[in-house]
């Protein structure tokens, strides 16, 4: 291995460094996506919820820290504006979700210009010795022929490696925003109107709303 890629020529030193990065960020990211399995959503907080039962919905959401009940956390917390209190709590497990991958996106699409670029020096060199000697140097010509082939080899290597967990990432990603969204959309519809409660819970809605206010 050592030999490769040595004879792979400096392009080589970029193209590790990159595989390296791209292993990285592949490791961290599966580690990522193994704790962000939750258990499925509590109807009771719902149920909770569309009662005006702010307090004890919160409750049921804290029992596990997921990202979905910290988005509906952030609806129950702003009653008056619950819509726009998900939408940024969305935007935050967004962020949280792609970390690392345009480092994965960069990687997929240098290495192979990086490959590139050692064959062109591979080849370069290949006719810099042609031009001084010859063809009486068949191993010197043919050793800067080999020079470029493993850079280009391996920087469609490194991209290929890739690019498969990228993909895969970047739906996982796209599937727990589009979750979330369904989420916050069911929440938005089961809270009472402008955060009124329900008719015959006024006055049990009104403690509530001032132990959810001491819970703020």
């Amino acid at each position: 291995m050592i030999e490769i890629i040595y004879k792979g020529g400096f392009a080589m030193v970029p193209l590790i460094a990159s595989s390296l990065v791209a292993v990285t960020v592949i490791l961290e990211r599966s580690w990522f996506w193994l704790r962000r399995r939750g258990a499925p959503m509590n109807a009771e907080v719902f149920r909770h919820a569309s009662a005006g039962e702010y307090t004890s919905a919160l409750r049921r959401l804290e029992e596990r820290d997921t990202p979905a009940n910290r988005v509906l956390a952030a609806g129950l917390t702003s009653p008056d504006r619950p819509a726009e209190a998900m939408e940024g709590a969305i935007l935050a497990e967004a962020s949280s979700a792609k970390r690392f991958l345009p480092a994965l996106d960069t990687i997929i699409t240098l290495a192979p210009l990086l490959g590139l670029f050692g064959t062109i020096v591979g080849m370069i060199r290949s006719f810099g010795i042609m031009s001084a000697t010859g063809i009486s140097q068949p191993h010197a010509v043919t050793g800067g022929i080999a020079e470029a082939l493993i850079a280009t080899a391996t920087g469609l290597i490194v991209a290929v490696v890739s690019l498969v967990p990228y993909n895969y990432f970047q739906a996982r990603v796209e599937r727990e925003m589009e979750s979330l969204e369904i989420l916050a959309t069911r929440l938005e519809a089961s809270l009472p109107e402008n955060g009124a409660r329900v008719a015959g819970g006024s006055g049990k809605g009104e403690r509530e709303r001032n132990a959810l206010a001491t819970v703020s």
